[in-house]
């Protein structure tokens, strides 16, 4: 199945930096496409830190398992990240463990190194045995041609039902240095983040020890990634990586609260929330991006469950692909977010408009410019729960049919 190119989609894939320490390459391996890049290795310099969040499915994959085993015994340090599209090596048993095990080692002898410093993430479909030889037999030829310009060719390589290739590229000054910070992505559907998104990879220039670059992550992660939702449903395969390459010049910086660290964790931050919201606009089927903006609740995490309980409804969701100011369902969502909320207290405003407070709807409601409001392509919600004053921004798009017409008759 040919998917179009989602309406929400960037009008085109951004100018990247080369990110010194980072090169990469991509191959067509037949893991299951034909015609088209299928394979992505990224390799690091020597020393580079490397910080990682994954899913927490009780399910997740093999390739998963492996990253969590490396970040420790690698002590945090890193070589290459190979990726590939369109076989999970999910609930693949031992066979999936053993697939991985035969990467990392023809990837380790390739390049020299550990193979603990070795990464491994897969895509795509669930329950299938990975035809890891056809990975590794092209690992030669990815490595003679690995390129610091190779963004764009490796976001489309680990695409599946993905419409577009995403990327984003920021920039931030440690100690009056200079350091550049860039990344790639992949998500449309299976998107409800509990750690991280299905896969993405961030780099910087930055000298940053493994365990600042893991807190820094953490922090930037649950804040972006974790605050995104397109269909409810978490991934087995959920990876976040960030590395680390220490080329930018600026001595290490050991306290991940250091001020020192300000202007690089707000890029950091902007870089990942990009990230996010792109695997948002290519949600499968969507037409509409919406932005949730929970205010008045227990606290932060109390406010994002509230969000997420209102971005994972499909009441509201079909609302909105209906163009419908149906708010009442927005009242439903959040009573059943498991979250206190004071009935009495609550407000709701859509696109700016004020459409509830005191727990009922305004006096002379007129829902004339909030039906206009919905006919856009950028959805505005906003609810205070009236307890306290914990605060989230939550970001999801709307369900249309095209997302089941996706999903009943296409395998990635």
């Amino acid at each position: 199945m040919a998917l179009a190119r989602s309406p929400l989609a960037p009008e085109r894939f951004p100018d990247m930096p080369q990110v010194p320490g980072v090169r990469l390459a991509t191959r067509a391996c037949g893991v299951r496409y034909t015609g088209r890049s299928d394979v992505a290795l990224i390799e690091l310099a020597e020393g580079s830190s490397v910080a990682g969040v994954f899913t927490r499915s009780l399910t997740a994959s093999a390739p998963v398992d492996w990253c969590r085993r490396a970040l420790k015994d690698g002590l945090g340090h890193g070589r290459a990240i190979l990726v590939n599209a369109g076989n999970a090596n999910a609930f693949t048993g031992r066979a999936g463990e053993a697939s991985v095990t035969r990467e990392v080692e023809a990837a380790a002898m390739a390049l020299g190194c550990a193979e603990s410093q070795v990464f491994v993430a897969s895509t795509g479909v669930i329950g299938e045995v990975l035809p890891d030889e056809r990975i590794t037999d092209q690992l030669g030829g990815m490595i003679a041609e690995l390129s610091a310009d190779g963004w764009e060719a490796a976001a489309q390589a680990i695409m599946t039902t993905d419409t577009f290739a995403k990327g984003a590229a920021y920039y931030a000054e440690i100690d009056g240095n200079p350091v550049k910070l860039a990344g790639i992505a992949k998500g449309s559907g299976m998107i409800a983040p509990d750690m991280a998104t299905m896969l993405a990879f961030a780099f910087t220039d930055a000298n940053l020890p493994p365990a600042t670059l893991q807190a820094l992550l953490r922090e930037a992660a649950d804040r972006t990634f974790n605050c995104i939702t397109v269909d409810g449903d978490t991934s087995t395969s959920d990876t976040l990586l960030l590395a680390a390459t220490g080329k930018a010049g600026n001595a290490a910086v050991e306290d991940p609260l250091d001020h020192r660290l300000d202007g690089f964790r707000a890029a950091l931050e902007e870089l990942l929330r990009d990230l996010a919201q792109q695997v948002v606009r290519d949600g499968e089927g969507a037409r509409k991006f919406v932005t949730i903006r929970v205010a008045g609740a227990a606290d932060d995490a109390a406010a994002r469950r509230i969000g997420l309980a209102i971005g994972n409804s499909p009441l509201v969701k079909t609302a909105i692909a209906g163009e419908d100011a149906n708010w009442g369902r927005i009242v439903m969502a959040v009573g059943k977010a498991g979250e206190r909320a004071d009935r009495d207290r609550l407000a709701i405003r859509i696109g700016g408009v004020e459409v509830a407070r005191d727990g009922q709807v305004v006096p002379g409601y007129d829902e004339a410019p909030v039906a206009r409001h919905m006919q856009g392509r950028d959805i505005e919600i906003a609810v205070d729960v009236g307890i306290a004053g914990g605060r989230a921004t939550v970001w999801t798009c709307d369900l249309t049919h095209a997302y089941i017409d996706i999903n009943a008759d296409y395998r990635s």
